[in-house]
């Protein structure tokens, strides 16, 4: 670096030489040469504190609750006032607490949690409780779907993915979403699991058909297949309840839940289960271990998240800013026809905004850049943009929003790539 203060630029250099030079090339040929410097609420600003932008991406859900959310950063302060990691092999009062508090809020006889670092992770350990409750191997989940990049997680998605690190296998049965003829043919009596994300936010965020997956939890109870439900971008809020599930009347046999759960400050997953699989570490409760998973400090951080999330008038709030967006998302459809914005798919504040062709998504995830606002496209299907904004937004926030996409939206129409 060339002065005390690095820029954007040079952090970009250092980023290039000793982290990933393919990805900031990309960035670079895409005109989003942002590093983030401080970051606070709804905001991201660049390392020079002259740009600043609103995150309507989130990171999935990672900021539910925006960037250094004070009670959050508290409870992380007063847990490293007298605490540390733990030790993986021995109870801790943070740790039963949280398991005891994702026991009570889960839906169903879910009561038994294995924490991890991340969804990857909590996924990996679903797909290894399944396979040994069941002995069987195969795993069914959705095209498009997205689990994580780690071992057994990475190839429940796509195979550009999981093949060139030679992890793909036939083992993993990938179906249509929304396809319940499909997802019937798959199901026999080889398949350990069905592991389906509630909302599949990289494919585009689908909304499931009516009774779509109650009838494919169905069709695992009648096969005596697990039903894991990957709430880790549709929970802690996000749909206006609690778990992205409650909304479709499902009791899964393991919940997985991420990203959001740290409150963007401390990494922590869970993976929650029925007593039934639970019982695959009876004989053997070492038989899976995770050093860092369940650390006492993210365990405290996340017990205060579960108490924000949980609340009957933070699920309320989130309803009605999700109305607020939707209302004023719908606008702008009319307003801007030429822009290619066909719909709004949407369950609460877990949102795409759907446009008519390829080229859209990353066209807008510039501009938006340049107008003040963090949007990613959809990266399985480039026509939809993620829109995902913190729940913690004030009316004003929401509406500055919906103003800045906007002069997007007639930016688009503009360039005349839209629809």
């Amino acid at each position: 670096m060339t002065s005390q203060q690095p820029t954007s630029e040079e952090v970009f250099d250092l980023f290039s030489i000793y982290q990933t030079p393919g990805k900031a090339e990309w960035l670079r040929t895409m005109g989003m040469t942002f590093a983030i410097g401080h970051r606070e609420g709804p905001y991201v600003y660049d390392v020079e504190g002259r740009r600043r932008l609103i995150n309507c991406h989130s990171n999935g859900g990672t900021f539910n609750l925006g960037h250094r959310h004070p009670a959050v950063v508290g409870a992380l302060l007063n847990a490293v006032a007298h605490l540390d990691i733990g030790n993986h092999h021995m109870p801790s009062l943070p740790k039963v607490r949280l398991a005891e508090k994702l026991a009570a809020l889960t839906p169903g006889e879910l009561r038994h949690t294995v924490f991890a670092t991340g969804g990857g992770e909590a996924v990996d350990l679903a797909i290894k409780v399944a396979r040994r409750a069941t002995q069987r191997r195969k795993i069914i989940s959705a095209i498009g779907g997205y689990h994580g990049h780690t071992g057994l997680a990475v190839a429940t998605g796509e195979a550009k993915y999981s093949r060139p690190f030679l992890v793909d296998s036939n083992d993993f049965v990938h179906v249509p979403w929304n396809d319940l003829a499909a997802m019937r043919g798959a199901l026999d009596h080889h398949v350990a699991a069905v592991i389906l994300e509630t909302i599949p936010a990289t494919l585009g965020m689908p909304i499931p058909d009516p009774g779509y997956l109650s009838a494919v939890s169905e069709l695992c109870r009648h096969h005596g297949v697990v039903y894991i439900a990957d709430e880790v971008q549709t929970g802690l809020g996000r749909t206006g309840k609690l778990w992205g599930i409650e909304h479709y009347h499902v009791l899964p046999d393991m919940l997985i839940t991420a990203k959001g759960l740290g409150g963007g400050i401390y990494p922590i997953a869970a993976t929650v289960m029925t007593p039934r699989l639970a019982e695959v570490f009876a004989d053997d409760p070492f038989s899976h271990i995770s050093t860092f998973g369940g650390a006492d400090l993210g365990c405290a951080v996340a017990e205060c998240v579960l108490a924000i999330c949980s609340s009957p008038s933070f699920l309320a709030r989130v309803s009605e800013l999700a109305q607020r967006l939707r209302s004023g998302l719908d606008a702008l459809i009319a307003l801007h026809p030429r822009s290619g914005f066909q719909s709004v798919r949407s369950v609460g504040a877990m949102m795409g905004l759907k446009f008519g062709s390829q080229m859209a998504g990353p066209i807008l995830t510039k501009l938006c850049l340049e107008e003040g606002l963090l949007c990613i496209f959809a990266g399985h299907d480039a026509s939809v943009l993620q829109f995902l904004p913190p729940l913690i937004i004030d009316d004003p926030t929401a509406d500055e929003i919906i103003a800045r996409f906007s002069v997007v939206l007639d930016r688009l129409s503009k360039l005349g790539i839209g629809a």
